[in-house]
């Protein structure tokens, strides 16, 4: 959790049990690997939204990270619900995710991801604004 620059969000980070805290680092850095590949994505702001660990850009959508207590098998990559964005990720992916409701794709501790589909997932949310006019967000 050294490299993640915001004080807040590495204090976030930490006071998740340590196996979920490399779950979402992995997701972490599976969001900030695929921004650095999208050429109208020039930079990603981390902070937080509602408590979690956040990920924006100015052409996009937010996406955040969670985990909760109360769930303790599971963690999340959430996607604002008031988008097409999990509507889209149903319709193209079908059932490789698992999701809850039109705001979250979830995953259990010992889910292997899938990788190339999550990156597409992450990229239509982080272009979001520039494609939301689109059938399916123009996947």
């Amino acid at each position: 959790m050294n490299n993640i620059e915001n004080p807040n969000v590495r204090a976030i980070f930490e006071q998740y049990p340590e196996h979920i805290q490399q779950k979402l680092s992995i997701l972490r850095q599976l969001i900030l690997d695929t921004a650095s590949e999208i050429d109208a994505v020039d930079h990603v702001e981390e902070t937080l939204k509602w408590g979690e660990p956040s990920y924006l850009t100015s052409k996009g959508s937010t996406i955040r990270l969670g985990w909760k207590e109360a769930q303790p098998a599971s963690y999340a990559m959430y996607f604002n619900c008031n988008t097409r964005l999990i509507e889209t990720f149903k319709e193209v992916f079908e059932d490789a995710f698992r999701y809850e409701g039109n705001r979250a794709i979830v995953f259990l501790e010992d889910d292997d991801i899938p990788i190339q589909e999550l990156k597409r997932c992450i990229t239509l949310a982080l272009t979001y604004h520039t494609r939301k006019h689109l059938p399916l967000l123009g996947v």
